[in-house]
């Protein structure tokens, strides 16, 4: 198994928003490389616990062996983060301290060229976080008509030209079917123009593979189950941060900090990477961190 290649986004911010402190239970519910878990697992010290969760088996079989050298006080869980209640009832865990998500993909994933992740892989267009489950998207990209793509590229991806990109899939499909990451992307450049001049130029794949990823995996339920239970599980001053790089998991995130009952919002505005990390990291381009905190409640007890 080969080593992490993730940075983790927003390191430092993470840990000033979180500020874990000795004796800690905090939970990471996208471990990836393991970057934040074992920042954090270093602050709680060996009377606190970090529960790691990753839909992504391959990323836990690269990350516990670099835990576990550390002596790290951290357990993982292969499951989506929606299911951490259930992982923290089998641990005989009451409450969380602290509880952080990093949403979207990670280096590892793209480097990964079976998976599909990359515009450029020649593997099949899989896209499943966790491919034990689900179907993969070249299987739905040759089942949907065209209707039901270009309403899935437009939710999802926010793609002004889903229409027009879903014929030329509809009409690439009559000739074979579509099975590589490449082929599809090539499909996205020929029907969208680049755009030069732009300083940070995307690909015109990116949102249509964005949203083929998001449908795949059922991405903003999960997050909506999340944020659902999250607040009951949190101590008295027990926060919760999110890193979310799209605008409809960023505004679901917005949304529920500002209407919740329980919680105090702590960022009006979502904190952003330095271009000092831009530069480092160009993933954390797009990167938002928001961040609430439970409000205290009389007779509470832990």
């Amino acid at each position: 198994m080969t080593q992490p290649v993730h940075i983790p986004v927003l390191l430092n911010e993470v840990l000033t928003a979180l500020s874990p402190a000795p004796g800690q239970i905090i939970l990471d519910g996208t471990l990836g490389g393991g970057g934040h878990t074992a920042a954090l697992a270093r602050r709680v010290g060996p009377n606190g616990l970090v529960l790691g969760m990753d839909r992504d088996l391959a990323a836990i079989d690269r990350t516990e062996p670099i835990l576990k050298a550390e002596g790290l006080p951290v357990r993982l869980a292969h499951a989506n983060y929606r299911d951490f209640p259930e992982a923290m009832r089998m641990l005989n865990l009451t409450h969380l301290d602290g509880a952080l998500l990093d949403l979207g993909l990670s280096s590892d994933q793209l480097a990964d060229h079976s998976r599909g992740f990359s515009f450029d892989a020649e593997g099949d267009l899989d896209l499943r976080f966790d491919v034990s489950e689900g179907v993969p998207a070249w299987v739905l990209l040759n089942r949907w008509s065209a209707e039901e793509m270009a309403d899935v590229i437009f939710r999802y991806g926010e793609e002004r030209a889903s229409r027009r990109i879903a014929r030329a899939i509809v009409q690439r499909r009559e000739e074979q079917p579509i099975r590589r990451a490449s082929e599809l992307a090539e499909i996205c450049r020929r029907c969208l123009p680049s755009s030069h001049g732009l300083r940070h130029r995307i690909d015109p794949a990116t949102r249509t593979f964005q949203a083929l990823r998001i449908a795949v995996n059922g991405e903003l339920q999960a997050l909506d189950d999340f944020l659902k239970c999250i607040d009951d599980w949190l101590a008295p001053n027990g926060k919760v941060a999110i890193i979310s790089f799209h605008s409809l998991e960023d505004r679901m995130v917005k949304n529920h900090f500002r209407d919740s009952n329980k919680l105090d919002v702590v960022t009006r505005k979502p904190i952003e990477a330095s271009e000092e990390e831009w530069e480092r990291n160009p993933r954390s381009r797009s990167a938002k961190l928001r961040l609430a905190v439970r409000r205290e409640e009389k007779g509470y007890e832990s």
